[in-house]
């Protein structure tokens, strides 16, 4: 069972950029598809970018493309999100999530693993 741990997240001002990143351990990272989300308040969690497996199919929401990039190292069992032009409204708890798959889940319910989630603040 694989174990993600985020990291990078903090506070920057808006338009400046953040990077944030989730370490796996415990599992296959290269099997597995692997997605960013984020929560402001309540249950729900926007999926804000994914990657397969190979890196090869991205995902990105509309209300992030042309300013965030999500990115994989298989060989350090590491995904990335390059936050860019940020805006006050990207500040959330970002949160990664994994799925052994060979797509690329757009949906909460599809993953099955997920991390503790790291706060980026993005102030006005």
């Amino acid at each position: 069972q694989v174990q993600l741990v985020e990291s990078g997240g903090g506070l920057m001002q808006a338009g400046g950029s953040l990077s944030v990143s989730c370490a796996a351990s415990r599992g296959t990272f290269s099997s597995y598809a692997m997605g960013w989300f984020r929560q402001v308040i309540g249950p729900e969690r926007e999926l804000v970018a994914a990657i397969s497996w190979s890196g090869g199919s991205t995902y990105y929401a509309d209300s992030v493309k042309g300013r965030f990039t999500i990115s994989r190292d298989n060989a350090k069992n590491t995904v990335y999100l390059q936050m860019n032009s940020l805006k006050p409204e990207d500040t959330a708890v970002y949160y990664c999530a994994a799925r052994a798959t060979t797509g690329v889940p757009t949906t909460k319910g599809g993953y099955d693993y997920w991390g503790q989630g790291t706060h980026v603040t993005v102030s006005s």
